[in-house]
């Protein structure tokens, strides 16, 4: 059986595109998120990291591609029937259903154009007592390192710099051959235990489970530890009536090491990657006093990578609760009745505290530099349906028809301060801060948004050959203008189990074959409440030498303001061959996503807004693309089994329509490379391509190449640019599409080895053909830091021009050209496990029913032309890290947290 929407079917009989992924590929090796094991397991379904390696970090999922510019591209994600929910540990899902097209997915109406991920919990059955332990320890250590110079190089390095800008004065090495990279990382661990009951009798059943995780993270104080609880009760109370509960909790708390900073606090001095890069190695971690050294010998002065890893404070704590109450009562055969009530909350409390002994990041030796916030959500959901079973001539007719109502309530403050007391109180300390930056109350705010829905679906099966489903929901959303609140989404699809038909009983080779298809709309409701209502903005002024505090109109209304609306088409194929040893599952889709919601900003400065621009429905993008599922049992003995599990995906995504058909720019870099528009949106291109100059190799002196120019008075070594207008000199004109990030193509393959009672799993996925601008090398060859021995040894001489690298120290500061793009493919030996289960007679012995062990190791080897530190990257940039901004900013790799490379040992008991 296969979960769907608020039900199950057989999976012969489902006629949407729908994943499935197995519990024991949730759990084949360790993983803090469920979804983090689904990558390169689930076709059409990408999976990221948003900092690589980091204890705790989120996660970034995208189904069939982003169907949005400025709304949120994250799949809705149900467990248990809580739509909206957290996801749980791993070891506790029993199954999980992706489901990607409108057929499937219509049913969450306005909430399903990214997808819809459905997770059941395990339960108990009926029987004794079942024990069940599980734990992970796993060794980690960074996937990769940069080769950058030492401090002899890197002194010949400054000196040549000082040579090509005519400086005489040669550089003072100082004493010391420092390697940054490697005081700041570690060998990290993780450690995971979870100890579980279940059992029950013929009218109660029960599963509880606990979990304990903690990671230390290979970055020196980075790490995560987190407890959590899941309970499952179920009681058949009579013949007609069933309850049940469903109870999860978790408290999670997170030291965090910064990475991945756009500056926002200082110029990028509290970023510990990029900083370990960039320092001098010829400066020691403390000076002579005691105190930390700071980069003063070149460019920015910042505080040097250890002292900002060790000294500053970053805590993150996290509680969550969840309780899902269901009832489901038998009104008479074939008609059932089921009512659901949950509430869900979770309350985040973050502390950062920047001392004094961090000279630079805390803002002088003289103050501290504390930050608190906390944010708080509640969510309460109800919902109510009724199933209706019956056969029809020869089909199977069965219709539901619901009703749902869910409000979430979202509250939190945000306060920072300067000049604390004493480093002592860490961020405690803020309110003893002599400079509050956000005021007295610092910045509070309120959301409440709420979403009713009726919602109906009809599935008829007839004869076994044709199926018919259809699917309607009516939403109505708070967050939307007065003129459309409410909005139906329906959807329609049809199956025809073509193997079934007389015509091909005879043909024993095809075992299965199904075509399916369909069409239907769904929204995305995901914007922030009160967009559509006109808004006010404190400003600040002065009058007689007095502060005065005022409002003045900030925007405008827009009553017309709209859900964005997805338009999917879906054909697919199923096909079993030679008694289904060979399962292969082949879908096209179309997704076409209209009235975009996007800020226009052509409102006169004379109207006398604050904030002169509306959000209006206008633009529109286009997903299409293929995924392909295959499965094989290659070898199939009574000691010996081998199966394949293999997925590839290809989506091209467009943009059709902008805002008056203007493009859109956007900045992926950090905010103190104070560089503008590094992507672009374009009518007719891809989200979120490159935008910066064309590189056009090294200028050698003389006469410029035809078609080309130098940023500044041309120098021999200097980098040339293409002269894209013809002006003879390069500047904003001369900007164009420099790459693409989104990948042609990613795949994934899974071999599995069973032998006695060994077996063996190896699992390598990849991408080809994305795109990655490596913002780390714009920094690293700017001449201001420490920089890589591939660029100090190419880099342009007298002595050496035939090269692509231009002359170090040359005046093109931190250009954001093409000479920075760099092809993104990859192949990634994801994971290797082998495990094997004691003989039953040996595990009795300690009184178990099952003893298994197994070894398993996680990124062991990558091949890729990249020349950074992983192909993966999910930088945002100075467009934030918010769950928005990953729509359009792709492949931007600056300061991530490093991927890791573990070795992981597990024990599972049975008892």
């Amino acid at each position: 059986m296969v979960v769907v929407g608020y039900g199950a079917r057989k999976k012969s009989d489902v006629t949407g595109s729908v994943s499935s992924v197995k519990s024991s590929e949730l759990t084949a090796f360790p993983v803090l998120d469920a979804m983090q094991a689904v990558q390169g397991r689930a076709a059409g379904v990408d999976i990221q990291s948003n900092n690589g390696g980091e204890p705790g970090a989120p996660i970034s999922i995208t189904i069939r591609g982003n169907t949005s510019i400025n709304a949120s591209s994250d799949p809705l994600i149900v467990v248990d029937g809580f739509v909206g929910a957290n996801m749980p540990q791993a070891a506790d899902v029993e199954s999980m259903q992706i489901l990607k097209d409108a057929s499937a997915t219509a049913i969450y109406g306005s909430r399903g154009s990214n997808g819809v991920i459905l997770v059941t919990t395990k339960k108990g059955k009926s029987g004794k007592l079942n024990v069940d332990f599980n734990a992970t320890y796993s060794a980690q250590t960074t996937a990769n390192k940069l080769d950058l110079l030492n401090a002899d190089d890197f002194a010949d390095y400054q000196n040549q710099i000082r040579i090509n800008q005519g400086n005489s004065t040669a550089y003072a090495q100082g004493p010391y051959d420092t390697d940054w990279q490697d005081l700041i990382y570690r060998t990290g661990s993780t450690q995971n235990y979870q100890l579980s009951f279940s059992g029950g009798s013929d009218k109660v059943n029960y599963y509880a489970s606990g979990t304990y995780f903690k990671q230390e993270g290979i970055l020196v104080n980075s790490g995560y530890e987190r407890a959590s609880f899941l309970t499952n009760l179920n009681a058949q109370i009579n013949d007609k009536l069933k309850l049940g509960l469903n109870l999860t909790g978790g408290l999670s708390n997170k030291d965090g090491v910064t990475t991945q900073s756009d500056g926002s606090v200082t110029v990028g001095s509290d970023d510990v990657v990029s900083l370990a890069m960039r320092f001098a190695p010829d400066k020691g971690v403390y000076n002579d006093d005691g105190s930390f050294t700071t980069n003063d010998k070149i460019g920015d002065e910042v505080d040097n990578p250890y002292a900002v890893a060790t000294q500053r404070d970053d805590d993150t704590e996290i509680e969550n609760f969840r309780a899902n109450f269901y009832a489901n009562y038998e009104v008479f055969e074939g008609l059932t009745f089921k009512t659901t009530f949950g509430i869900s909350t979770e309350n985040e409390f973050r502390g950062i505290y920047m001392p004094r002994t961090l000279q630079v990041t805390a803002g002088g030796n003289t103050q501290g530099r504390a930050i608190i916030s906390e944010d708080k959500s509640k969510d309460v959901l109800s919902e109510s349906y009724l199933t209706y079973n019956r056969e029809i001539g020869k089909g199977d007719f069965t219709l539901l028809a619901g009703y749902s109502y869910q409000k979430t309530t979202e509250k939190g403050f945000f306060s920072e301060g300067t000049g604390t007391i004493a480093d002592a109180f860490s961020y405690y300390g803020l309110y003893t801060a002599t400079n509050l930056i956000n005021g007295t109350d610092g910045d509070i705010y309120l959301n409440e948004t709420e979403i009713q829905s009726q919602f109906g679906r009809v599935n008829y099966d007839w004869d076994d050959k044709y199926l018919i489903t259809a699917t309607v929901r009516r939403d109505g959303a708070s967050n939307f203008a007065e003129n459309h609140k409410y909005a139906i989404f329906p959807s329609a699809a049809i199956g025809w189990k073509v193997s079934n038909e007389n015509f091909l009983q005879g043909v024993e080779k095809i075992s299965n074959l199904k075509l399916r298809a369909s069409y239907g709309v769904t929204g995305n409701p995901s914007i922030d409440p009160y967009q559509s209502l006109a808004s006010y903005a404190s400003i600040y002024g002065s009058s007689n030498g007095q502060s005065v505090a005022a409002v003045t109109p900030n925007q405008p209304a827009n009553p017309d303001l709209k859900w964005e609306s997805s338009y999917q088409t879906n054909f697919g194929v199923d096909l079993g061959l030679l008694n289904n040893k060979i399962s292969l599952s082949l879908d096209y889709y179309n997704i076409d996503t209209k009235d975009l919601i996007m800020a226009d900003n052509s409102i006169p400065w004379y109207f006398g807004y604050y904030n002169p621009e509306i959000l209006t429905n206008v633009g529109e993008v286009n997903n299409e693309g293929i995924e392909i599922s295959l499965n094989t049992r290659n070898i199939t003995k009574e000691n010996f089994l081998w199966t394949t599990d293999f997925v590839f995906s290809k989506n091209k995504n467009s943009v059709v329509t902008l805002v008056n058909g203007a493009d859109y720019f956007g900045n992926g870099a950090p905010s103190y490379f104070s560089v503008s528009n590094t992507y672009i949106l374009r009518e007719g291109e891809e989200v979120g391509l490159f935008w910066g100059y064309d590189y056009a190799g090294v200028y050698q002196g003389g006469a410029m190449p035809e078609g080309t120019a130098t940023l500044t008075d041309g120098v021999a070594g200097d980098p040339l640019f293409m002269d894209l207008d013809g002006s003879g000199d390069i500047g904003e004109s001369d900007k164009t599409i420099i790459g693409n990030p989104n990948p042609d193509f990613t795949w994934g393959i899974t071999n599995n080895f069973t032998y006695k009672n060994f077996d063996l799993s190896i699992f390598f996925q990849g991408s080809q053909g994305g795109e990655i601008f490596n913002m780390t090398n714009v920094q690293l060859y700017n001449g201001d830091a420490n920089t890589t021995q591939e660029y100090f040894e190419k880099a342009w001489t007298s002595n050496n021009t035939n090269t692509d690298q231009p002359r170090v120290g040359n005046n093109s500061f931190r250009e954001m050209s093409s000479r920075f793009v760099e092809d993104g493919s990859y192949i990634r030996l994801k994971n290797v496990a082998l495990g094997y289960n004691l003989p039953s007679s040996y595990a009795a012995k300690i009184g178990a029913e099952r003893v298994r062990l197994s070894v398993s190791a996680q990124n062991l080897l990558t091949i890729t032309d990249y020349s950074g530190l992983d192909p993966e990257v999910n930088y945002f940039g100075s467009d934030g890290d918010n769950d928005t901004s990953s729509n359009t900013v792709r492949g931007f790799d600056f300061g991530n947290y490093p991927t890791v490379r573990s070795v992981s040992f597990s024990l599972n008991l049975t008892f």
